[in-house]
């Protein structure tokens, strides 16, 4: 067995860890320190939301915070990053029918700066609207909904944390099968049979965890209240109906006072299920929608779009991906792999089948309010429903030849 990628993976060298998966390997930093005005937009930013001043308190502040030190470390930069781009986003969608079409220099620039550290456009993205947006209740227990709560809010109501919070424990339980998956692909690179069974099953056993979790969102997450309360935040400024030219970047000389565009927070930018398609080799068909999936990747954390890029070039000598074709090839010598790789295969369809459920109860049947917040488009600005279900098909069609 021979691969176009030779070494074993590794999730570490990708940030990446069986216990918490794409979240950080450290619990996020709650605050910077010696930024009083930032720190401040972070602990209050609901109360100025709700009173309709926080584009008047920034306007007053000649710097929202001070120099940006390429010396900080990946905890602080993370965490100025969560801050600003709350506050990025705050600023342009406080009035959501009156959308800010500049950011002031005090706020573009250190977003700007720090964004580049990162390897991240200035936009809020899922790292900092999830993946670096948490504690815990209790340090010594797991990472689970019961034990984490939000370190940034927007208005700060039960809907929104919940929300987010739903995808945060379906992060941490994921960490297991991104651990199996990689066990699967290096077992199949050495022909271990035994040991690819095992990292499916593993696949498998934290799938059927993250269904369980995803299935909770409405327990404390309204429809309506996410529509209308939570959502119209996110948004980014690329295929806006209500900005159009996007938003200029006051200050940031790479920008030259053009308007930048960039893509809304969206589940999309997650990296759990681009992982488990390119992991188990499910193709979907090249289109404007599986185009703007490889756009989000932009979206994503280095390390983590790296682990996709890696995964991807694991093929065989027939050039299918690793793990489907050493599977499908032991259909009969060892038919237990081939059922095992069809459950997890049919597991992803069934997380896609609940989210098409929760896009068409949260978006699609939510009246259309205004133009900044289109029930024809998710909050990364492309049409949603096509591409859901035009995934779901592809997947679970996948094992039936």
């Amino acid at each position: 067995m021979t691969t176009s990628s030779h070494h074993l993976l590794s999730l570490s060298r990708f940030e990446i860890s069986p216990e918490r998966g794409f979240l950080p390997t450290t619990d996020p930093l709650e605050q910077l320190p010696d930024e009083t005005v930032l720190n401040q937009i972070g602990a209050e930013l609901p109360k100025f939301l709700t009173a309709r001043q926080f584009r008047h308190f920034v306007q007053d502040h000649h710097a929202v915070m001070g120099p940006v030190a390429d010396d900080w470390g990946l905890d602080v930069f993370r965490c100025a990053m969560r801050t600003l781009s709350y506050a990025g986003h705050a600023y342009v969608w406080e009035d959501p029918d009156h959308p800010a079409a500049r950011l002031p220099a005090s706020l573009a620039c250190p977003w700007y700066l720090v964004a580049q550290q990162l390897g991240r456009p200035p936009v809020l993205s899922y790292a900092s609207y999830a993946l670096h947006n948490w504690r815990r209740l209790d340090p010594l227990q797991p990472i689970e909904l019961g034990n984490v709560v939000l370190l940034q809010n927007f208005l700060g109501g039960l809907d929104e944390e919940w929300f987010v919070l739903i995808h945060i424990d379906i992060e941490a339980k994921a960490g297991m099968g991104l651990a199996g998956l990689v066990q699967a692909h290096n077992a199949a690179q050495d022909d271990r049979p035994d040991e690819v069974l095992q990292g499916l099953c593993a696949l498998a056993a934290a799938q059927e965890a993250m269904r369980e979790t995803l299935l909770r969102m409405p327990e404390r997450c309204d429809p309506y209240i996410y529509y209308s309360r939570v959502r119209p935040y996110i948004h980014g400024w690329k295929n806006s109906p209500s900005l159009p030219q996007g938003v200029v970047y006051e200050g940031v000389v790479d920008y030259a006072e053009r308007p930048q565009q960039f893509r809304g927070e969206t589940g999309s930018q997650s990296s759990i299920v681009p992982a488990l398609d390119t992991g188990l080799g499910i193709p979907h068909a090249d289109d404007p929608l599986t185009q703007y999936l490889v756009e989000m990747r932009d979206y994503m954390p280095p390390r983590h779009r790296a682990f996709l890029t890696a995964l991807e070039a694991r093929t065989d000598e027939q050039h299918r991906p690793l793990l489907y074709g050493y599977a499908r090839d032991r259909k009969t010598t060892h038919p237990e792999l081939w059922k095992a790789f069809c459950a997890c295969v049919e597991l992803l369809a069934q997380f896609r089948d609940i989210h098409i459920g929760y896009a068409e109860r949260y978006i699609f049947q939510q009246h259309q309010s205004h133009a900044s917040n289109p029930t024809a488009v998710g909050t990364g600005g492309t049409p949603f429903m096509p591409y859901l279900n035009k995934h779901l098909e592809e997947t679970k069609r996948f094992t039936l030849d």
